[in-house]
């Protein structure tokens, strides 16, 4: 019987009755996956290579068809022609939109395009360069947050801080070594996200819609093509993974965790009860009401932002719990979620340019870090030195805190003959190690806060940092 319904579905020769309208237009996916046009265009093209190798296609067809999809890439690569794409009156998706339009420009050699493919394959295909590509953008991000913190940190040079546990003054700490913190978290989040790329650089070109290509392809020519490190294993995997996409969101969940605790402390410590940093005005609003205010706004927004990172983790956990194999429309819904945290690139790009933008106000935090025996734990060590057993050393200097809490005074005011009472250990050396450098540099072991250790720390993290960037490219290429 002839199909009654004549349309540019790619599936409607098995239907008699036409899709129901409102559902047509609420299961279109074209509206969020335009964005994967670049990536539709470049596995068409490796496709066609494959295709020409298995003498499906003759040399002249492959590179029409090949010309044809770069045509497509060229007249919608502007911003107007991506909306042009996702305005589509009847494209289904990004692979139906590329086949309406391969049609359109060279006829019946359009269609033989999708000889031994499946959508299925192309999807995964797509989703899989897709996150290659933002996961290099990632990177190089996390390189120039990570940078303008070294920047930051060598400008302070000497300058202390006090460092907190429990949000109480712990102990003093050079700032260069606070920054250098959040800088070993960058570098972390990188590898994440490197070793999620190296799990998912496989392609799935041929594998068919669940069983494998009808035609003998042969695989390696589209993955080594795509920049892929080899195909897949397993056509059911491949056609149904998205381990891909929710490991992805998770790795970026630890970049919006650690941009969000270092935004919480710029919000903190930008406050007047703390006044340890000036907020860049071109980061800040003030307020439509309040005249004197300068609100951290920018700071406030980089906090809010893993919960947005965090829902589209579970989201797709949510999503594949309970898919039976292999592919299930239900996994349209993972590529939203991707698309949704496109952002956080952007957003490193901006924490990095904030960052080189902070003021910090060096008297105010050297005050505090000279403030409420911060230097208790040097003096501790001071007797350690001397002989005495560390609990009792601790216990003597606690003694020695209380006692100058009564009288008002920090540690280094209290006299000779007022620390006998608490041991006969104290000499008159005693006021030199309880210095702020002293009680620094007693820190002095890899990874502490001694001057030059951190000066040390900072050559070092350089380096690192400097190699950062080469690799998001190379992530970026699927190297």
């Amino acid at each position: 019987m002839a199909n009654k319904h004549p349309s540019m579905k790619m599936w409607s020769g098995r239907f008699r009755e036409p899709p129901d309208a409102e559902f047509e237009q609420w299961q279109r996916s074209i509206v969020f996956d335009w964005q994967l046009l670049d990536e539709e265009i470049a596995a068409s093209k490796a496709h066609a290579s494959a295709l020409l190798a298995a003498g499906v296609l003759t040399q002249s067809e492959c590179a029409e068809l090949r010309g044809a999809l770069d045509s497509i890439a060229v007249e919608f690569g502007s911003e107007a022609g991506r909306a042009l794409v996702r305005d589509h009156p009847s494209a289904e998706d990004i692979h139906h939109f590329v086949e309406i339009k391969l049609v359109e420009r060279i006829g019946a050699l359009g269609r033989k395009l999708h000889t031994a493919r499946s959508r299925n394959e192309q999807i995964a295909t797509d989703l899989r360069l897709y996150l290659r590509k933002q996961a290099g953008l990632c990177i190089e991000g996390l390189a120039a947050w990570a940078g303008a913190l070294i920047a930051v940190a060598r400008a302070a040079g000497d300058a202390v801080m006090p460092s907190y546990t429990h949000l109480q003054r712990a102990e003093p700490v050079l700032v260069a070594h606070w920054l250098l913190a959040y800088v070993e978290m960058a570098l972390r989040d990188a590898d994440r996200l490197k070793d999620c790329v190296a799990r998912f650089n496989l392609c799935p070109l041929g594998s068919g819609a669940v069983a494998g290509a009808t035609l003998a392809l042969d695989r390696s020519i589209a993955a080594r093509e795509l920049g892929f490190s080899a195909p897949t294993a397993n056509s059911m995997d491949a056609t149904s993974d998205r381990d891909f996409v929710l490991e992805y969101l998770q790795a970026l969940g630890f970049i919006g965790l650690h941009l969000s605790r270092f935004a919480e402390e710029i919000a903190l410590f930008s406050t007047a009860e703390f006044g340890f940093i000036t907020l860049p005005e071109a980061f800040s609003t003030g307020s439509s009401a309040m005249p004197q205010k300068k609100n951290p706004d920018f700071a406030e927004l980089i906090r809010a932002k893993v919960g947005r990172i965090h829902g589209a983790a579970e989201a797709v956990m949510l999503q594949l719990k309970g898919l039976p194999l292999a592919y299930n429309k239900d996994m349209q819904e993972t590529q939203e979620p991707a698309f949704d945290v496109g952002f956080v690139p952007q957003m490193l790009a901006l924490v990095a340019r904030f960052a080189r933008a902070l003021q910090f106000n060096r008297q105010r935090m050297q005050e505090a870090a000279e403030a409420g025996y911060l230097n208790a734990m040097a003096a501790a060590t001071y007797l350690v030195h001397k002989g005495v057993p560390f609990r009792t050393a601790h216990e003597k200097i606690g003694n020695a805190v209380r006692y100058a809490l009564e009288k008002g005074v920090e540690l280094q005011r209290l006299t000779l003959d007022e620390l006998h009472q608490f041991g006969a250990e104290f000499g008159p050396d005693f006021f030199a190690a309880i210095t702020l450098h002293a009680t620094l540099d007693c820190h002095d072991v890899a990874g502490g806060t001694a001057r030059g250790r951190v000066h040390q720390a900072l050559a070092e993290t350089s380096q690192r940092v400097a190699a950062l960037a080469a690799r998001g490219e190379a992530v970026h290429a699927g190297a």
